[in-house]
């Protein structure tokens, strides 16, 4: 065609960390460590919901209510209104979405306006920046750890009211705390629930990331909005799905903070598995950062000296050229952390490496195998 074929505004955003790292995963065959999902099935309460949806008569197979399943969006606001500290409307406060990805960019899409700046804490998901830029965003980076205490959460949350600002919290890990690290909700914070956006994941919060089952959650005035972009896009999500995730959080009011609890289970097994792997990489001589929260650990791969001669990545971060070695060299497949900085912090960045410990078993040959491959 003679005439521009694509919008501008996909101009700069088409490359994306886990489509290439993914491929190059498909075509070594290594052991993965890299993109960040469980290889176990969700909780047997939680599969035998989703089994009686799907066998539960024609309504489960058809349209549900387009900005959440009443079902679910009764229980979310029943099970986050006593931790936030607010009385949440199941209709007007939440909107279900594909995903917490689809929650991300419908914020995004309806929130930001043309040259409207947007602060974005680094590491962050490398989503952000480029659906700021599609919204037509100008993003500013400020790098700070990713755990915060209360008494940090109050610093940003006063910069916030101060200004005048939303903030965007993505809360999908909010479950998944260690060594006794808290998740405090940055909306529970005096003047924030009017001004905060709360993303959540059913994926994360009961591994079952390819049910794609996200939400918002924020003052209706902020809401209406992001329903405009999601019944102009998406407009509805899988029924089924949004029923056995609904029956998923009606279990878990009534198990909060008790042993029987997945959300106190989940973080219990899985620092086991942190534990194991820092073990492994420090026995290869690696510098493990072990994490607060979340699924992931970070290692410092400085003391690693290495003659990285692949013509084909010679003008890549080195982390980037590091793990591509580590892939087609030693069988084994991470994430370069400058992936989650912007250009002008990511050389600061760039000898460190991702790893998943979800779907690291202490005995499973993946982990044990790990300090042979390095």
């Amino acid at each position: 065609m003679a005439r521009r074929l694509h919008a501008r505004r996909t101009d700069g955003v088409d490359k994306n960390v886990w489509v290439e790292f993914t491929q190059l995963a498909a075509d070594y065959k290594p052991v993965n460590l890299g993109q960040g999902f469980p290889d176990f099935s969700p909780p047997p309460f939680i599969q035998e919901a989703f089994c009686k949806a799907v066998s539960g008569g024609p309504t489960m197979h058809q349209y549900t209510r387009a900005f959440g399943h009443p079902l679910l969006v009764k229980n979310l606001a029943k099970f986050f209104s006593r931790i936030v500290g607010h009385e949440i409307d199941p209709l007007d406060d939440i909107l279900v979405t594909v995903g917490a990805y689809q929650a991300l960019f419908c914020t995004f899409q309806a929130l930001v306006d043309e040259g409207d700046e947007v602060i974005i804490v680094e590491p962050f998901f490398d989503c952000y920046q480029p659906m700021v830029t599609m919204a037509g965003g100008k993003a500013v980076y400020v790098p700070l750890r990713p755990v915060y205490k209360t008494e940090e959460l109050q610093v940003i949350a006063d910069l916030c009211i101060k200004h005048d600002m939303l903030c965007i919290s993505d809360e999908v890990y909010e479950w998944l705390t260690y060594d006794g690290a808290k998740h405090v909700k940055i909306a529970s914070l005096p003047g924030m629930w009017e001004r905060t956006i709360t993303v959540g994941s059913a994926g994360k919060t009961f591994s079952a990331t390819g049910w794609k089952v996200g939400w918002a959650i924020s003052s209706g005035h902020i809401i209406k909005h992001m329903k405009t972009i999601h019944q102009n896009s998406v407009y509805h999500c899988a029924t089924a799905a949004q029923e056995a995730v609904a029956h998923g959080f009606e279990r878990e009011y009534q198990m909060f903070g008790s042993p029987e609890s997945y959300f106190q289970q989940l973080p219990a097994m899985l620092h086991h598995k942190r534990k194991k792997l820092a073990s492994c990489l420090e026995s290869v001589g690696l510098q493990p950062i072990m994490p607060e929260g979340g699924y992931f650990l970070i290692a410092d791969i400085s003391s690693v000296k290495l003659d990285l001669n692949d013509p084909s990545t010679k003008d890549e971060p080195y982390d980037f050229r590091f793990v591509k070695w580590l892939i087609k060299e030693k069988g084994l497949a991470t994430i370069p952390v400058s992936a989650f900085y912007s250009p002008e912090h990511g050389k600061e960045f760039d000898k460190y490496i991702r790893f998943c410990f979800v779907k690291l078993w202490p005995e499973d040959p993946q982990c044990t195998s790990i300090p042979g491959l390095l």
